[in-house]
């Protein structure tokens, strides 16, 4: 997979946390959504009420995946100094 996102001109740390970014979110929301069922099943509440309460979480993470891929330098601004 390096190879192929090299060959794209793709920043590798640009795309983990794109990649990331989307398997966190993937996470969250149905139809997969496994945290949802794991916060359910240690709450005993229903899951409407656990989706209900991830709506501001997910809209955080939407808009931090917007803003990382409109600007890229977002992601790559500290590994560049730590060089």
């Amino acid at each position: 997979m390096f190879r192929l996102i090299t060959a794209l001109e793709f920043d590798p740390i640009w795309f983990g946390v794109m990649l990331v970014t989307v398997c966190e979110i993937g996470m969250i929301l149905p139809p997969v959504g496994i945290n949802l069922f794991v916060i359910q099943g240690i709450a005993r509440v229903p899951l409407w009420t656990v989706v209900r309460g991830i709506v501001p979480f997910v809209t955080v993470d939407l808009i931090r995946l917007l803003a990382v891929a409109v600007l890229p330098w977002l992601a790559t601004w500290l590994p560049s100094r730590m060089v």
